[in-house]
C-alpha cells in the first residue's frame, strides 16, 4: 500500500530522454525499452483536469503489477519491473519521482487499437443500447436494465487517442485498421483476461463491469501492454450494493465523472480544456476508493490462489 510519505507528483522531467506524455502516464525511451511513469494526474471526458489525486499513480502502478503477475501463465506482457529501491543506470538522481509509479516495460509496437470487454451495460455502451439496441453494432437482447449484467461479455474496439475522443467502432471497422486475424486473436485473447479478473475480483466483493486492454507486439508476440486492471482503466462496483436499473457506487474514477456531470448540468464546464478544478472532498473520497480497490485486489488470503499461478486458477 501507498505511504504518506510518497509525494504527489503531476509531471515528472528527466533531461535528455525523449519524452511522450500521455493524459496521465510520462513515458521515457530508454533505447531497447520504456519507463512508463504512472502520474498524479486524473483525466475526465478525456479533459486533464488541474486537480491532482495524492499517490494515485503509486497505486495504479501496483495495481497493474498485481495483475501481470496475475496473468503471467496466461499472457506475455511488457513489464520488466517496478522502479522502487533502484534506478534505472544514469537515474539514480530521479529515483524520487520515478519511485513505485514507474514500470520499466519492454519496447513493444502498440496496437492502435483499445480492446474493450464489457459484461455489464453501462457508460457509453447504455447510451448506445438506448438509441440502437445494439452496443458498437453487437446486438443485444430487448429489454436490457441500466448495468444489467450481460448474457456473455461482448467485444466493443475503439480507436486509441491521446489527445481527444477515443471513439467505438465496429469489430469490422477495426479489422480494416489491423487486420482481421490480428483482432480475432486480441478479441479472444481480451475477453479470456476478463473472465479471469471476473473471478478474482469476485472472490473479493467486486464486480468487474468493464475493462480496456492495449496490446502490442514484441519478438513476434502479442502482449500486454500499458496498464491493466485499474480504477482508470474498468468499472469496478461493490457487489453488496449492485443494483440493476440505475448507477452503481464505483471504486473508480466514474465517481469523479459523477461531479463533474453535475457542473455540466448546471452550465459550469462544457467537457473542454481547462478542466475545473475538484474540491478537497471529491479528492480524498476519489483516493479513498482507489486505496480500497486496491486493498481489496492484492490482499493475500488462504482461500485465494497464489499471484504466481492466478493465470491458470
Amino acid at each position: 500500500m501507498p505511504t504518506d510519505a510518497v509525494e504527489i507528483v503531476t509531471q515528472t522531467a528527466i533531461p535528455d530522454l525523449p519524452l511522450r506524455r500521455g493524459k496521465v502516464r510520462d513515458i521515457y525511451d530508454l533505447g531497447d525499452e520504456i519507463l512508463l511513469v504512472a502520474t498524479d494526474r486524473i483525466s475526465a471526458y478525456d479533459v486533464v483536469l488541474p486537480t491532482p489525486i495524492p499517490q494515485k499513480g503509486v497505486m495504479l502502478t501496483a495495481i497493474s503489477r498485481f495483475w501481470f503477475e496475475f496473468l503471467n501463465m496466461a499472457v506475455p506482457h511488457h513489464l520488466i519491473e517496478v522502479v522502487e529501491d533502484r534506478a534505472p543506470p544514469g537515474l539514480e538522481d530521479y529515483l524520487p519521482q520515478l519511485r513505485g509509479r514507474t514500470m520499466r516495460c519492454k519496447k513493444a509496437k502498440v496496437i492502435p487499437i483499445e480492446c474493450v470487454v464489457r459484461g455489464f451495460l453501462a457508460g457509453s455502451g447504455w447510451k448506445d443500447y438506448q438509441r440502437t439496441g445494439s452496443v458498437c453494432g453487437v446486438e443485444l437482447p430487448k429489454g436490457l436494465k441500466q448495468c444489467e449484467q450481460l448474457p456473455e461479455p461482448i467485444f466493443t474496439p475503439s480507436t486509441k487517442a491521446d489527445v481527444g475522443h477515443d471513439e467505438n467502432i465496429s469489430f469490422e471497422q477495426a479489422c480494416d485498421l489491423v487486420g482481421e486475424s490480428c483482432m480475432r486473436l486480441l478479441r479472444n485473447l481480451s475477453i479470456d483476461l476478463y473472465q479471469r479478473a471476473v473471478l478474482h475480483a469476485a472472490k473479493r466483493g467486486i464486480i468487474l463491469a468493464d475493462t480496456k486492454f492495449e496490446w502490442g507486439e514484441f519478438d513476434g508476440d502479442y502482449v500486454l501492454v500499458d496498464e491493466v486492471f485499474t480504477p482508470d482503466s474498468s468499472r469496478f462496483w461493490p457487489a453488496d450494493v449492485y443494483e440493476p436499473g440505475r448507477d452503481q457506487e464505483s471504486f473508480d474514477k466514474q465517481y469523479v465523472r459523477n461531479y463533474l456531470t453535475t457542473l455540466v448540468e448546471a452550465g459550469k464546464w462544457d467537457k473542454t480544456a481547462p478542466g475545473p478544478g475538484l474540491p478537497p472532498d471529491i479528492v480524498a473520497n476519489t483516493a479513498a476508493r482507489y486505496a480500497e480497490v486496491l486493498r481489496r485486489l492484492t490482499e493475500e488470503d488462504k482461500d485465494s490462489c497464489s499471484p504466481g499461478s492466478e493465470g491458470s486458477c
